[in-house]
């Protein structure tokens, strides 16, 4: 890549791979918002609709690793126009697809072409500016990052209403063709780099442990989990997988993620974090919209309308990050980001049926506000002691276990959901007794046990109130996984303080 020349094009640059950077969040988001729509339209279960998210979350983080081998191939720019044409392609497939496996097929191919665009974007940003800007570079990538979670919600609940839930995945055709004209004509043609030998055993056992431990995470809840054989099987085969991988990367001349990379003691543990965080912001993204839709009553729109302030929160979180992260310790920062988060979680845990949109409101701005404030200077404590050499690497592996993060989070919390309300309900049932006070009181008539439409009501509000306890216990323990983060803080270390890897460090 010419440096000189892509400098002098940093604003055309930056944009174009902004486009593509906020396509690529903005259709993770754009699909909360519709799932209940695309669920009744491809006759998917409730523990199933997940795989809509899910699938693509996970094929991206299979494919992220790839891209620091792959750019080097092939060079930076190739890379970003076949994976924004690939992504535009799939988009289109995602529209058209007339059942559950083919849309679930159809995201698989969004991720494996979108994986490359958040790494390859980070990278060239960190390139076409010098290091006392990095900070603010990496502030406008967290700007784009967060700008889909700002406009998927309301754009996909107004396509939704108005249009159909497939028009959430059209949207990305003139996004992907305005990012796709941007980076072919100002970012520079870079040649091919001597790159190290291909491993294909690291990337088949990590490939075989990401996808055996999310399918045993989807499929559990389903196949009431280590009762099955399949489950079973998928938990042994992510064992083996992760006990390779991890083997061959410490014995291997050429192992597939760089041993210089877990040298670097800040980037290790702002990838750990990253993997909580990743939990925290996607799991919450994806519980709301159902919770809106199926509980409260709320129309599409108007879920999506009462989720855009978390992602206004981010976007004014990292604007006021910005500023700070030259001037205050990044740690502090990151302190106050998780407090705030930890807050937010708190005020959801008091969630009930009764509520209006004002707490949604609230805490969509303190949580989103709080993000805004962790993901700016994590992403600059990663790269603060990393060599220039590492960074196309450093900037896939950081996303793969954010991704990674995503899609166990969403698994597992709905999972939760499914689980606990199901419990919640035989519990609440039992109580619904003659002798109960609630039944001695006397109960309205639309309640009436004795009718058989009244006991259908009568079960359809305790599934309301038992999924409403579920998504409480949920938010709760994202409350405690943020409070568990806290301590993390302390093994960071300042850019410049002794401890991380040398700057010079290059591959083994």
């Amino acid at each position: 890549m010419s440096e000189a020349r892509d400098a002098a094009n940093r604003w055309p640059i930056t944009i174009s791979i902004m486009l593509a950077t906020t396509m690529n969040t903005l259709d993770t988001t754009i699909a909360n918002v519709a799932l209940p729509h695309i669920q009744g339209s491809v006759q998917a279960g409730p523990e199933q609709i997940g795989w809509v998210l899910t699938s693509y979350i996970i094929a991206a983080a299979i494919m992220t690793p790839l891209t620091g081998w792959v750019a080097g191939r092939v060079g930076r720019k190739r890379l970003f126009l076949v994976s924004i044409s690939g992504f535009v392609i799939a988009s289109m497939l995602c529209g058209i697809a007339t059942s559950l496996p083919e849309l679930v097929i159809f995201r698989l191919l969004q991720g494996v072409f979108g994986a490359a665009l958040m790494p390859l974007s980070q990278a060239v940003l960190l390139d076409i500016n010098p290091r006392e800007k990095h900070g603010q570079a990496m502030a406008i990538f967290g700007a784009g990052v967060i700008l889909g979670p700002i406009l998927g919600p309301a754009v996909g609940g107004y396509l939704t209403e108005y249009l159909s839930w497939r028009w959430c995945f059209y949207i990305n055709l003139p996004i992907g063709i305005l990012s796709l004209a941007g980076v072919w004509v100002f970012i520079s043609g870079d040649k091919p780099a001597v790159t190290k030998p291909f491993d294909f055993l690291g990337f088949g056992m990590l490939t075989l442990f990401i996808g055996s431990f999310q399918l045993m995470l989807d499929r559990g809840p389903g196949e009431d989990w280590f009762l099955s054989r399949e489950v079973w099987a998928e938990a042994i085969l992510a064992a083996i997988g992760l006990w390779v991988f991890a083997i061959h990367t410490m014995t291997a001349d050429h192992p597939f993620l760089d041993r210089n990379l877990l040298r670097d003691r800040n980037f290790v543990v702002a990838s750990v974090f990253g993997f909580f965080v990743g939990i925290l912001l996607y799991s919450a993204m994806a519980l709301l919209p159902p919770l809106m839709q199926v509980l409260l009553g709320y129309p599409v729109l108007t879920a999506g309308i009462v989720s855009m302030p978390r992602g206004i929160g981010s976007f004014l979180g990292m604007l006021v990050v910005g500023r700070l992260i030259g001037r205050m310790d990044t740690r502090l920062l990151l302190f106050s980001g998780l407090a705030l988060s930890a807050t937010a979680f708190w005020q959801m845990s008091h969630f009930d049926l009764s509520m209006g949109s004002g707490p949604l409101v609230v805490t969509g701005i303190v949580q989103g506000f709080g993000i805004g404030m962790i993901f700016v200077p994590l992403s600059t404590l990663a790269f603060a002691t990393m060599s220039p050499a590492l960074r196309a690497e450093g900037t896939a592996v950081n996303t793969l276990v954010r991704n990674l993060g995503s899609s166990v989070g969403i698994s597992i919390m709905q999972a939760l959901v499914v689980a606990n309300t199901q419990g919640m309900h035989e519990s609440l049932a039992a109580n619904i007794v003659p002798s109960a006070p609630v039944i001695r009181d006397g109960l309205p008539a639309i309640f009436d046990p004795q009718s058989p439409a009244g006991l259908m009501a009568l079960n359809a509000e305790i599934t309301r109130q038992a999924t409403m306890v579920a998504y409480v216990d949920s938010f709760k323990l994202m409350l405690i996984i943020t409070l568990v983060c806290m301590p993390m803080l302390l093994l960071l270390r300042k850019p410049g303080q002794p401890g991380g890897a040398p700057t010079h460090a290059a591959a083994d």
